[in-house]
């Protein structure tokens, strides 16, 4: 099991990053401090943490082709991040997301557009080899497609004894009634501050509680609280993480993903769901200090 890969699905997009140290006025023509590309996308991202922490990992998405999706695809090779799943469609345009990054209050506000490039389908995923995969997490997206794609995982599961399962993880982070149908399917589920609140739940510890009755037995439910750290539900009750902010706060876009991503490492190494969650919150709270990515994995953790 060790030499199994960790398997993320879903976007893969561009962040056009403008740094500036106060949101801009509407209508008013103002100089960014700083200005670059990134990697974007929740799967894509999270991909990028977990080999910044060492493990193997694979990215599933579908990515347009020019000089833009050269760029997305140099960057994950320099993360070594294994991209053999990647469905190109020559004749769609690659999203992309437009990122005001405020350094004095650390938040991120963000212009998304997707114009035409499809997602992943189940019969995609059809053609995966799962043998590969010890951990396969989906960013909910076309929810539809994503419940079958977990269906092929659960009947090559049955196949297997118990400590060679694939564990199945699911990130419910948008508002949108479709994806809600994947709560019941991940033997991890995260679950946003935002749809939390959606559904009237004001702290991370009400809406594990709230929500538990929505996934399948024995499984964890986690949502994170930004500045008030993180809670988590399994079958032996709720755990808390406080946070781990940084001295100064510079840049949260992709908090979530590292989170995510730091989590599913430390529960694929089979340690706690307390610990998990604490390095969780410790490695989101070291992104939220950098630009980027670079210098968020201390190796001796």
């Amino acid at each position: 099991m060790s030499d199994k890969k960790i398997l993320c699905i879903g976007l893969v997009c561009l962040d056009i990053i403008n740094v500036v140290d106060k949101y801009p006025e509407e209508d008013t023509d103002s100089r960014c401090l700083s200005q670059r590309w990134q990697r974007g996308g929740n799967a894509s991202n999270s991909c990028t943490v977990l080999s910044l922490i060492g493990a193997p990992c694979a990215f599933m998405g579908s990515l347009a082709q020019g000089p833009v999706a050269d760029f997305v695809l140099d960057d994950f090779q320099g993360y070594q991040i294994d991209i053999s799943l990647l469905s190109e469609h020559a004749q769609c345009s690659m999203p992309a997301s437009v990122v005001i990054s405020n350094v004095t209050t650390g938040s991120r506000t963000i212009l998304h557009m997707n114009r035409n490039l499809p997602d992943v389908t189940a019969a995609d995923f059809s053609k995966v080899d799962l043998s590969q995969y010890k951990w396969i997490h989906w960013e909910g997206r076309n929810a539809d497609e994503q419940v079958k794609m977990i269906q092929q995982v659960a009947l090559f599961n049955k196949t297997l004894p118990q400590q060679q399962k694939i564990t199945v993880s699911v990130e419910i982070e948008k508002i949108r009634e479709p994806l809600y149908q994947l709560f019941p399917h991940g033997d991890v589920v995260f679950v946003s501050k935002d749809v939390a609140m959606h559904f009237g739940f004001d702290s991370a510890a009400s809406a594990v509680k709230g929500l538990y009755n929505r996934v399948k037995t024995g499984a964890v439910l986690i949502c994170a609280w930004a500045e008030k750290g993180a809670d988590a539900m399994g079958p032996d009750g709720v755990v808390h993480s406080d946070a781990f902010p940084p001295e100064a706060l510079v840049d949260t876009l992709g908090a979530g993903d590292t989170f995510n991503a730091s989590v599913i490492y430390s529960l694929s190494k089979g340690v706690s769901l307390q610990e998990a969650l604490k390095f969780g919150c410790q490695v989101a709270g070291r992104k939220c200090g950098v630009h980027g990515y670079e210098g968020i994995i201390i190796h001796n953790e």
